[in-house]
């Protein structure tokens, strides 16, 4: 996790590299940790992640913002806490 300077900008998660379901889970322990409203941005590797985490975000009452690719290949994934 990368803390910001601002804390309006969203908690930065690089996931790069780990398979299912890890990325999911750290997701899930980073968004645990914040308030209502808050957005991490999750950067994920794990083609799975595609299905993941829209699946984990509509099953725990989280909003799925946006998702993106990377320029390095991996995948970014905007989610707001609900």
């Amino acid at each position: 996790m990368t803390a910001t300077a601002d804390p309006a900008a969203p908690l930065e998660l690089d996931a790069r590299h780990l398979l299912c379901p890890l990325p999911v889970l750290r997701l899930r322990r980073a968004l645990s940790a914040l308030p209502p409203g808050a957005q991490v941005a999750l950067i994920a590797t794990d083609p799975a992640a595609v299905l993941d985490v829209p699946h984990f975000c509509a099953e725990a009452g989280h909003v799925l913002l946006d998702q993106a690719p990377t320029p390095d290949g991996a995948r970014r994934y905007l989610v707001q806490r609900g």
